[in-house]
């Protein structure tokens, strides 16, 4: 599958370099985070990729939830269980849990449906900054801090009506956020589409801290920084 070159299965765990994270959040996921530099001091695998490589390994499943518990480092030995129940885990060798997974049981692994909605949905999720996330903070007159912007992957969850997909695609539905003091829970809601018709849909969970008041200006500077990493790539 495609995803093959984004990580390295060794014979006791599966390693994602910053480089192959890196390479992933752009050129797949088109998400031009900072944190997703491959030569940045804060650099964590993307949360995306873990739930690729979670698809490709065990399957679309009509109903599916991913949490995010803990940021990923480059090179970090991960522990993807061999033949996992309804429930389970993605830990490293000191059992530090990275990601959560529940699914109803029943599942389908056709490579190709599934590369094509990991596609889809990564792309997706990867226009949280600017097109998303910019138009909600000034809705709250809230934004993040320029300075050392921190946007946190909590959770996704997806429910599909039927299995038998062919031409699957996401598409944005709602957007909402709560602002409690200096943290704003955003949520993104999202279709299933197959082929053009609604089969589905899921929930799209981010945690912004460090929230202050919303300033044009230093927002405009966040924005020009971002089309200038697109740009560069």
């Amino acid at each position: 599958m495609f995803l093959d070159s984004f990580y390295n299965q060794n014979a006791a765990d599966l390693t994602i370099s910053a480089e192959q994270g890196s390479r992933f959040a752009k050129a797949v996921s088109n998400d031009f985070n900072p944190i997703h530099d491959a030569d940045s001091k804060r650099f964590c695998v993307p949360g995306d990729l873990l739930f690729a490589i979670s698809l490709q390994r065990y399957g679309l499943s009509q109903e599916m939830s991913f949490t995010f518990s803990g940021m990923v480092s480059a090179d970090t030995g991960l522990l993807f269980p061999e033949a996992p129940g309804e429930e389970f885990e993605i830990i490293d060798g000191r059992n530090k849990c990275y990601l959560q997974v529940q699914r109803s049981t029943e599942a389908v692994f056709d490579q190709d449906m599934i590369e094509q909605l990991v596609r889809s949905y990564v792309l997706f999720s990867g226009q949280n900054f600017p097109y998303i996330l910019v138009p909600l903070m000034a809705q709250h007159n809230v934004m993040i801090n320029p300075a050392r912007p921190l946007a946190i992957y909590q959770s996704m969850s997806l429910h599909l009506d039927r299995l038998d997909l062919s031409q699957p695609s996401v598409e944005l539905a709602d957007t909402q956020m709560v602002v409690d003091g200096k943290r704003g829970d955003v949520e993104l809601q999202f279709r299933l589409m197959d082929g053009g018709k609604l089969v589905g849909c899921g929930v799209k969970k981010i945690i912004l801290s460090g929230l202050r008041e919303y300033q044009q200006a230093a927002v405009d500077g966040m924005i020009a920084d971002y089309k200038a990493w697109q740009a560069k790539f």
